[in-house]
């Protein structure tokens, strides 16, 4: 699943080929599924618009038109974006399409159909109204550790929470909790402030660091706990980057959590 640093660099990549060029047409395979609009509709008012800027909270991204639209994208389980020219074949799943007047074509990678499209009016507003809080590279400590103090749930289920911070999906909770060095099943409210500084450092650090890397697993370094569950660096697999602590698995608020029985003891 395209996790926030995947989308981070989806923007770059839109900004990168598709900034500045005219668009002249848009289709899509099945827009009862896809679309947030009526295919129409985002015709009508996409024809002959720019793409000017883009912008991204969390995993949501959205792309800015001279006309003033915004156009909404989020990449479900499995989206993907490839930028090709009219007289290459359009990529495999590439079920919605931006035509270009250059001869250029954007196409939106939709394999499971889980992705989104739409035009929405404000983009804070589309959120606000979603409940998704700010993203985890703009909170402010205030409001982060304010939303911790409120809440009973474990630590992991809390980071998981957009209307907490934005953006944290499954394996980076994994890994911002263990480079805090905090247990999993620990109720957000029960921690102390020096634990939920360590939290909101490692937060900023492992995204920013798997941003840098574009998201490839194989070049984020070693301490990663994320190489534990076989990703990236297959000889890493089921062990605690500390060399002497064991990985262990367990489910937190449903979902697979991967610790350090020793790194991350619990209280």
């Amino acid at each position: 699943m395209p996790e926030l640093p995947e989308v981070e660099t989806y923007r770059r990549y839109i900004e990168a080929s598709s900034l500045g060029q005219t668009i002249e047409q848009f289709t899509c395979e099945d827009p009862r599924k896809l679309l947030l609009n009526d295919l129409d509709e985002i015709n009508n008012r996409l024809n002959g618009a720019v793409f000017e800027a883009t912008y991204r909270v969390g995993k949501h991204l959205f792309v800015r038109t001279n006309l003033d639209d915004w156009l909404y994208m989020h990449f479900g389980m499995t989206g993907d974006l490839g930028y090709f020219h009219r007289d290459e074949p359009p990529p495999r799943h590439a079920r919605m399409i931006f035509y270009f007047t250059n001869g250029y074509r954007l196409g939106f990678i939709c394999p499971r159909k889980f992705e989104r499209v739409g035009l929405v009016a404000d983009p804070a507003a589309f959120l606000a109204q979603k409940g998704v809080a700010p993203d985890v590279m703009e909170i402010t400590p205030t409001v982060f550790f304010d939303h911790l103090r409120r809440k009973k749930s474990a630590i992991k289920t809390v980071l998981l929470d957009q209307s907490v911070v934005a953006g944290i999906g499954n394996w980076i909770a994994d890994d911002v909790l263990f480079r805090a060095k905090i247990h999993p099943e620990i109720p957000a409210s029960a921690l102390e402030e020096t634990e939920k500084m360590r939290i909101f450092e490692a937060m900023r650090y492992i995204v920013q660091t798997t941003i840098d890397v574009e998201a490839n697993y194989l070049l984020l370094p070693d301490d990663f706990i994320l190489h534990a569950r076989g990703w990236g660096k297959p000889h890493l697999a089921g062990k605690c980057p500390c060399g002497k602590g064991e990985i262990l698995m367990s489910r937190v608020g449903g979902r697979a959590t991967y610790f350090c029985g020793l790194c991350q003891s619990k209280k």
